[in-house]
This record gives C-alpha cells, structure tokens and sequence, in this order.
C-alpha cells in the first residue's frame, strides 16, 4: 500500500486547507469556474489533525460520499441538488496526468458557493457529547428529553442540532436553532432543518437493510454563485464515517459505547491517552501506532463494502 497522502501542492490559485480537504480554485476543460476538492489521508479527533494519516482514506471518503450524493439525487429529485461537477480529475485545467493519477478517486469538483456557516447536525441516537449532556441536565444541546434515556439509545425522534463551523485547530460549537436562525436567517435555517433530517431519514433507513444504524451525521450546504435564486444545495463529503456514527446492528446493545465503523474507534484510542494525562486534546496531536492506522483504516473499508456492496482496492 502506497503511503499516505498528507497535503497537496497543485499548481492552482486560492488553496485553502480544512482539517480533511485541500480545496483548490479551478476552472473544468467545459469552462466552468469550480472547486476542486482532495480529500487527503489526514485525520482529525477532537478538532486536532493527527500528525500521521490512514493510506487510501480519502479515496474511501471520497467514494462513499459519491455513492450517498448518488442516491441523494435520486431520492430528493427537485427538492435538493448537490454540488458534485465531476470526480475525474483530468476534467481539471492545469492538471497534469501525473497529478491526475496521484488523485484518481479522491477528488470531488464541486460548484463555486458562500458556504452556509453552520453545521447540520441530525441525531437518532443518544451518544458521544449529546450523552454526556444529557446525563448532567437532561437535555442534548439545549433540547429537553424524556427522563430515563440510556447511553445509545434511539432517540423517540431525530433531532436537528446545529453548530458553528471552526476554523482549523478551534472547536465548533453546539448552538440553539434560535442562534442559528439569527446566524444565517430563519427561512434558510428551517430549510436546512428539513432538509438535514429528510436526509438523515432516508440514509438511516437505507443502512439499516445493510446492518448498520446510522447512529448521527453531519450536512453542510451552500448557495451557488452562479444560482441567482439562492437555493441552498448540498456541499461537502456526505455521510461518511468522518462526519457520522456507523455502528453494526448485529453487535447493538443500549447501556454502553458502542462498536463503530468510523473515527469513533480513533477517538476512544486517543480518549485513553487523555484519561491517562498524556495528551490535553490540544495541537499538536499524538502520533498513532500502526495497530491504530491498520485497525482504522479496516473500518473505513469495511464501511464502505457493508454501505455500497461493492469491494474499494486501494
């Protein structure tokens, strides 16, 4: 397996680094001003970067996302559009067929947007920080529950709890639907609550014939720059196991943490060296033994095999 990809230096204007994703300006062999979007091999835990990655995960991303904006299209024909051009990167100008084949399977060229400057988060199930507090006031984010929950259990409803989006190296920030709505205007955000959940929904149910529950996600969306309406479309990766909680069904069991599919297995590691004072979830981040790269990068796939059915060789 080739080593992991960690940055990218193409020779295109506006780079901007994500803690994921090099985003590059960029212009198709059709013309078209877009972005193109290199999902790298990077992970983050704890809004930290790791100093080492996990070879071939953003092609994984990359093809798992292509899979759900794939059924998205589908299933929300004249309701939602997403902001996928193309995945091939020889429809890139300026990209040589060197470059081109480093980048095979790991590029989304997307269209140009203002970015919405909050995250779409959609809960089903009680887990992670939302546990956490609901065991000390009895709420997730603010929104009362019923008494008596236990930790990873299916919530009566999903519920949408936004957030602010961090720049690299701060942490995003739970906020209220009100806060939201005076963030981005309350027309938007109801939109986006919709939208969000209807999506959620529909993946919840469609992994669940996989055997695996969709536990929690996160969307976030934009408004073209060539779209005069403003009509917020979906941007960004689409449930993957970086912005989600896979966990298998056949091994659910409420009362505890469960098994997953995604970078969850990365942050309970990296919870150890917290609880033990070795690291203070701060920059920069700890190095990750192999057992934990392999481990990991298993997941991913494994994912990817139970969610699309098909086998991904890096």
């Amino acid at each position: 397996m080739s080593a992991p990809i960690m940055q990218t230096n193409l020779d295109l204007p506006g780079k901007r680094q994500g803690k994921v994703r090099d985003i590059y300006q960029c212009k198709t062999k059709a013309g078209q001003d877009a972005l193109m979007i290199v999902a790298s091999d990077r992970i983050s835990a704890f809004d930290v970067v790791m100093p080492n990655g996990i070879p071939g995960k953003g092609k994984v991303l990359t093809q798992i996302s292509a899979f759900w904006f794939d059924m998205i299209a589908d299933k929300f024909k004249g309701d939602l559009e997403h902001h996928i051009i193309s995945y091939d990167p020889n429809d890139v100008e300026g990209i040589t067929p060197e470059q081109a084949k480093d980048l095979e399977g790991r590029i989304m060229i997307g269209r140009r947007c203002n970015v919405v400057p909050v995250e779409c988060i959609v809960r089903g199930y009680i887990t992670g920080s939302g546990w956490k507090e609901y065991k000390r006031d009895g709420t997730i984010c603010g929104l009362p529950l019923p008494a008596g929950l236990e930790e990873c259990q299916k919530l009566p409803e999903p519920i949408f709890t936004p957030s602010t989006k961090a720049e690299q190296g701060l942490h995003d920030e739970n906020v209220s639907f009100q806060v939201a709505c005076d963030t981005v205007g309350t027309e938007l955000m109801e939109k986006l609550r919709d939208l969000s959940l209807a999506i959620y929904k529909m993946a919840h149910d469609y992994a669940a014939q996989r055997g695996i529950i969709l536990a929690d996600t996160k969307f976030e969306f934009g408004l073209p720059l060539d779209d005069p309406s403003g009509t917020p479309i979906l941007i960004d990766e689409a449930l993957t196991p970086d912005s989600s909680r896979f966990w298998p069904a056949s091994e659910y069991e409420v009362g505890h943490d469960q098994p997953s599919y995604d970078k969850q297995y990365v942050r309970n590691y990296l919870q150890t060296l917290v609880d033990a004072g070795d690291w203070a979830k701060e920059p920069p981040g700890p190095v990750l033994p192999n057992e934990i790269i392999n481990n990991s990068l298993s997941k991913y796939l494994e994912a990817y095999d139970r969610i699309t059915g098909k086998k991904l060789n890096l």
